[in-house]
């Protein structure tokens, strides 16, 4: 890892970029599918809906990123030796202390959101950690780190959509479908791994393009990213809601002719199937929660 001695502290920017603003999106569509899965209307909730968008985007996951990124330092700096830390931009013990004042505001806004807001908080930034930090790192086994990383991003922020707006447990079908939105979820992380092989065979991270190699983990991410989805479409179906079940399916078809293409070389079009299919797979998200919302009372 580079040393930078001139910094005595980080620009705000690179700050930012440590924080990671792009991966903010997922868990923050996940909490608004949350909101509207409840089926109660937004127009006297606004204080409460910015305040949870805020905790699980720039908050909860910039935590996460902060945490992940000082816990990887060595292995970025043989896969992405550019990243804040290992370059030197962010010097010293900056970056953990970073990682817990993030935790810490973190934990303050979540106080304003209600014991289910804050509970959920608690619940994510304790996965946030123990999926970097040692003894426990999760992501060294990428069974285990990918589940933590779909439960973080989809399932948790949809259950806490739906419980602040309800102030109460959420229905156990909005439960249910964000529970396989978070299992599908766990196929998207896989293919983040695609890019960090060499450096995670080097420090001994089993990733499942480790473990598996990187066309079977290809298939395998493919499989389960579109598993779940064809429960879901199942469950619309059972619930009485043919609509919503073949629009989900559409999108569903949709990914499947994109992940054809994908395969043909995963580890070079990963970021591609990034950009095309996950869009449509968080499309169908949002069409699941506007049929869990029309269920409100059924």
């Amino acid at each position: 890892m580079n040393s930078n001695s001139a910094v005595a502290h980080p620009a705000p920017s690179v700050v930012l970029e440590l924080l990671k603003p792009i991966t903010w999106f997922p868990p923050m569509w996940a909490f608004g599918c949350g909101i509207v899965s409840s089926g109660v209307s937004p127009s006297q909730h606004w204080p409460v809906i910015a305040a949870g968008v805020m905790l699980a985007g720039p908050m909860v996951c910039g935590t996460s990123q902060a945490v992940n990124d000082w816990y990887d330092r060595h292995v970025d700096a043989i896969n992405e030796p550019d990243r804040p830390i290992p370059s030197g931009r962010i010097p010293g013990r900056w970056g953990l202390y970073i990682a817990i004042g993030w935790t810490v505001l973190s934990l303050m806004l979540a106080a304003t959101l209600g014991p289910w807001g804050f509970g959920a908080a608690v619940f994510g930034l304790v996965l946030a950690w123990a999926y970097s930090a040692p003894p426990v790192r999760l992501k060294q086994n990428g069974w285990w780190g990918n589940a933590a990383c779909g439960l973080c991003y989809e399932g948790l922020p949809w259950f806490t959509g739906a419980a602040i707006m309800a102030a109460s447990s959420p229905d156990w079908r909005i439960v249910t479908i964000a529970l396989l939105y978070s299992l599908g979820a766990h196929g998207i992380m896989t293919l983040n791994d695609f890019k960090s092989v060499e450096g995670d065979k080097r420090m001994g991270i089993d990733s499942l393009p480790v473990l598996l190699g990187v066309e079977k983990a290809a298939r395998f991410a493919c499989l389960v990213m579109a598993a779940p989805q064809l429960l879901v479409i199942g469950l619309l179906f059972a619930w009485q809601r043919p609509v919503y079940a073949l629009a989900v399916g559409v999108v569903l078809v949709v990914q499947l002719f994109l992940m054809a293409h994908f395969l043909k070389s995963p580890r070079e079009r990963a970021p591609w199937y990034n950009g095309t299919g996950i869009s449509c797979y968080v499309i169908g998200m949002l069409v699941s929660a506007f049929a869990l919302a029309s269920l409100r009372g059924g």
